[in-house]
């Protein structure tokens, strides 16, 4: 594998940049920081906490005149 150093980084992510966007980068950085976040809840045992939400109450019947 080829070493890269700063110079040639920073050139790869110009290109990302240029082709992708910012805002399109920043989203996908987002959507993965939140699959990591749900990753570590569901292996800590976070699944019982979201099966035992309650349930919304009912609502109520509009009364008739």
């Amino acid at each position: 594998m080829p070493n890269l150093g700063p110079g040639e980084l920073i050139i790869i992510l110009l290109i990302v940049v240029v082709l992708f966007g910012g805002g399109r980068i920043a989203r996908l950085g987002g959507e993965l920081g939140t699959a990591m976040r749900e990753f570590r809840r569901g292996l800590s045992g976070g699944e019982a906490e979201v099966n035992n939400k309650p349930e919304k109450a009912p609502e109520e019947a509009p009364k008739q005149s």
